[in-house]
């Protein structure tokens, strides 16, 4: 299969992620950056947490829902959004669409966590609910566009989604200072290519890595090919990342990643636990994925070679869990 792919710099420059943390900082939190002195010597490195689970809507995704939201002239936003998500992009659309007093349609899997499904119908999303494939997502956001009128806005593969997520990594980057690496989830690839781009623009030394599940390895199959591999479904504990890269995010990464890392499901609720006992916050199974790899002897030096003690940042990308539901 061949697929199209972009010019990443030419597409985001680091002053389109200059200006999209101008027009969000004053809507979103500065999150706080952790540390653990347990939790470094777990993983023989020093820890920066970035916690963007203790975010706006509880998630990164925030960041990029109020940029794109924002960045809308007065009659595109009349017409409403329109988005799908398996939840936390849908919460954070229909919490910046409220911000903008527009109407957002939200298509959801029937899989989705009700605690999810909760958050968005707080911010008055409306839902609709559509079969746990990536297929039958687009299909029905398309439908619904076509219904509506409204303006699509894609959990990931865009520009000004993109430009939002880099935020966390420009922040996490100037309040830790110099790290070796930073480690990032990855689905879709919104936040794993901001965090890419900022860290070229930054610190280009910096190496970034994406954490993924084994049982929905995409990502890392991509990148190992070089041809965009997708996942129509993955019943991984980590609901967050069951999306698959889009073309604009493959070339991201393609050019700019360190690489992929693969943790198998025991070892994301060993890091969930950890996370929650250590530094004592709520973090989702696809958040706390960023410590699993580390947890595995030697894993830091081998990551950033040449460093006895590395500094590395992990971004934690959302807290939203139902604690009746937790795997530990």
């Amino acid at each position: 299969m061949s697929t199209k792919i972009i010019a990443p710099t030419a597409a985001l420059s680091w002053e389109n992620i200059q200006e999209a943390h101008r027009r969000i900082k004053p809507r979103i939190h500065r999150t706080p950056i952790l540390r653990s002195a347990t939790l470094d010597a777990l993983a023989g490195a020093e820890l920066f947490f970035k916690c963007d689970n203790l975010q706006k809507t509880g998630s990164f995704k925030i960041r990029g829902a109020t940029n794109a939201i924002f960045s809308l002239s007065a009659a595109e936003a009349s017409r409403g959004i329109v988005t799908h998500s398996s939840g936390n992009h849908a919460a954070a659309i229909s919490c910046a669409a409220a911000w903008r007093g527009v109407p957002a349609w939200i298509v959801m899997p029937r899989n989705a966590p009700s605690v999810k499904c909760k958050a968005v119908e707080a911010y008055g999303g409306r839902i609709t609910f559509c079969e746990a494939k990536v297929s039958a997502r687009t299909e029905t956001a398309a439908r619904i566009q076509a219904e509506t009128g409204a303006v699509m806005i894609h959990p990931y593969d865009d520009d000004r989604i993109i430009a939002g997520q880099a935020t966390a990594a420009k922040e996490l980057l100037e309040d830790a200072g110099e790290l070796d690496a930073i480690l990032s989830p990855v689905s879709g690839g919104g936040l794993l290519s901001g965090t890419s781009l900022s860290a070229k623009y930054m610190r280009p030394a910096v190496r970034v890595y994406g954490c993924e599940p084994a049982k929905a390895d995409d990502a890392y199959r991509s990148l190992q090919t070089g041809t965009l591999q997708s996942l129509e479904s993955s019943d991984t504990i980590a609901d967050g990342l069951r999306a698959s890269l889009a073309p604009r995010t493959f070339a991201i990464l393609r050019e700019l990643l360190s690489g992929v890392l693969l943790v198998t499901e025991e070892e994301i609720i060993r890091a969930m636990e950890l996370i929650w006992e250590r530094l004592k916050v709520i973090t989702e199974p696809s958040s706390a994925i960023v410590l699993a790899p580390l947890l595995k002897p030697g894993a830091a030096n081998s990551l950033i070679p040449g460093t006895t003690k590395p500094r590395v940042g992990l971004i934690l990308s959302g807290g939203n869990v139902d604690l009746r539901t937790l795997p530990f």
